[in-house]
């Protein structure tokens, strides 16, 4: 059974009065807010749609917004489906900086002169080593395993392992502004790409240093945030 044969619930059609006991399976599409984890929005929406199956089609860090596709019942059997279409990011990327974890949740440990950049540099970078399948390796802060403990447990306790590279695809990266030190452009990538790891890759591409300072997930697949529901929306719907 494919994904798209489930109903799929978003802020356009969310019914008005929804019943907890209404839908077995479906999805639906939520705007993941600003602190909380993955985790924590589909605990929310699990306490209240009273499903026991609720799970989400691709983490997104705590500082990241945007996008998140849960769902529930048999439909989670789709979640690999939907986690391998392509994804769309509006990310912001500090020049000047960078931090352990790649983006702001951790303290600046390098400090580096970026006037030199401009927008012109940033394009010819972001095409001849941001494009198409790169090689690229996971920031250390992140939920990847290695010997059964996430990579972020270790690395807040100061330890650090060497990563290997793994391929990605980036399809394409379109840059809306570069301004004082900060960067804003739209990723569309393949699963398993770390935004964060091009903010801090792309610092150093460029004869300095940065780190990612906002991010939004804008589309996976044909799936779009401004079309999802948010969390508030959603609590006062259901009954």
């Amino acid at each position: 059974m494919q994904w798209t044969d489930f109903p799929i619930f978003n802020s356009l059609n969310f019914p008005s009065k929804f019943e907890a006991k209404d839908t077995l399976d479906g999805i639906l599409l939520v705007n993941k807010p600003l602190g909380w984890t993955s985790f924590d929005v589909v605990k929310y929406v699990r306490s209240r749609i009273q499903r026991k199956k609720v799970g989400h089609a691709g983490t997104l860090d705590p500082m990241a917004v945007g996008l998140l596709v849960l769902c529930f019942g048999k439909a989670t059997k789709s979640i690999d489906q939907i986690q391998s279409q392509t994804k769309e990011y509006v990310a912001q990327i500090k020049f000047g900086a960078s931090t352990p974890s790649y983006d702001a949740e951790t303290e600046v440990d390098e400090i580096a002169d970026f006037t030199h950049i401009n927008v012109q540099d940033i394009q010819r970078v972001l095409l001849s080593h941001f494009n198409g399948e790169i090689q690229q390796i996971p920031p250390m802060y992140s939920a990847l395993k290695r010997d059964g403990k996430k990579l972020y447990e270790l690395a807040r306790k100061g330890k650090t392992i060497a990563l290997e590279s793994r391929p990605v695809h980036i399809y394409s990266s379109h840059i809306h502004s570069f301004k004082d030190d900060t960067l804003e452009l739209t990723i569309s990538c393949s699963k398993g790409t770390y935004i964060r790891s091009i903010a801090h890759d792309l610092g150093i591409a460029l004869g300095s240093r940065a780190h990612l300072c906002g991010l939004k997930r804008s589309k996976i697949g044909d799936l779009e945030a401004d079309k999802a529901l948010e969390i508030s929306v959603f609590d006062s719907l259901i009954k």
